[in-house]
């Protein structure tokens, strides 16, 4: 399926594939705002929550460009019908800086920073705050759910929701399942994840899920491999894209995910499995330290313009 049948698909797949209709997102940032736009493309009204309201105007402003761009590769050349999917979007996305203003929704997706004790202190708030049937997921990318869920009662209606970015045009959504969720709330989940337009597939509640469970070593020997001067990080990335069928190498991978958030993961996942694949790697460490993040900072194994 291609790019543009996805697209097309989330804006016209109803609410009534399952009991979600509404759906506020903890966290105005990329992902958060990727995550908001999906569902109201597929017609569910959307709350962002974000402290800083500069970062919900942001998140407005991407939103509203990303819609354009979904409208023009649905309706062409259309313009009535490109303003009318643009709106019928829009209009159903409000933003607020209050937690407190989106816990009256059917599903609480948070995307915020990836520090467990946070996480907690918004989850177990949340817990205290939204009506009983509400549904609570995490988009974490390496925390177990378990331990961020631990201080919640509606353990049952709780799960993992891991989107990738962009989450727009990224079809995968992986559904973590942590120990104690229910078979409804698990099947509520799949469901809504293919309103929105995705592929869901499922996996337990282990060290990087999926994804990142085989992406870490990938990505940890590519940079072994450049350390110790076995090949360029061109070669590499062309290796893999030429040789693996790739679309980015590992390198330019890092840059666009960004090397802290790859020195992150990669620590998570050393102190959850203790498998020495994901030690802490020195050039990672070096250039996180001098703010060679990737694309964001504008340097990282390559330079970008900002």
């Amino acid at each position: 399926m291609n790019k543009l049948s996805v697209l097309t698909r989330a804006f016209s797949s109803s609410s009534s594939l399952n009991a979600v209709k509404t759906v506020t997102v903890v966290g105005g940032g990329l992902m958060g705002s990727g995550i908001a736009q999906v569902a109201a493309q597929a017609g569910q009204n959307v709350t962002i929550v974000d402290l800083k309201p500069e970062l919900l105007e942001k998140a407005q402003k991407s939103i509203q460009q990303n819609l354009t761009r979904v409208a023009k590769k649905v309706h062409k050349d259309d313009a009535a019908k490109v303003e009318a999917f643009v709106q019928d979007a829009a209009s159903r996305i409000k933003v607020s800086t209050k937690v407190e203003d989106g816990v009256n929704a059917d599903l609480i997706i948070e995307a915020i920073v990836e520090k467990l004790g946070v996480k907690q202190e918004l989850f177990n708030k949340l817990d205290s705050l939204a009506p009983e049937h509400t549904i609570l997921a995490s988009n974490t990318s390496s925390i177990s759910i378990n331990a961020i869920g631990a201080g919640i009662k509606r353990k049952d209606r709780f799960g993992g929701l891991h989107f990738f970015n962009p989450v727009p045009i990224m079809r995968l959504l992986e559904v973590i399942k942590g120990d104690h969720i229910s078979e409804e709330t698990y099947q509520t989940m799949m469901e809504w994840g293919k309103s929105v337009g995705k592929t869901c597939i499922t996996c337990k509640d282990t060290p990087g899920f999926v994804v990142n469970r085989l992406l870490g070593p990938y990505s940890a020997e590519a940079l072994r491999m450049y350390e110790r001067g076995d090949a360029t990080k061109e070669d590499i990335d062309i290796g893999m894209k030429l040789g693996a069928g790739y679309p980015m190498g590992p390198f330019e991978l890092a840059d666009y995910t960004g090397l802290d958030t790859n020195k992150f993961a990669l620590a998570i996942l050393y102190e959850q499995t203790g498998d020495p694949v994901f030690r802490p790697i020195p050039i990672l460490d070096k250039m996180v330290a001098e703010g060679k993040l990737g694309i964001k900072s504008g340097e990282g194994f390559y330079k970008y313009k900002k």
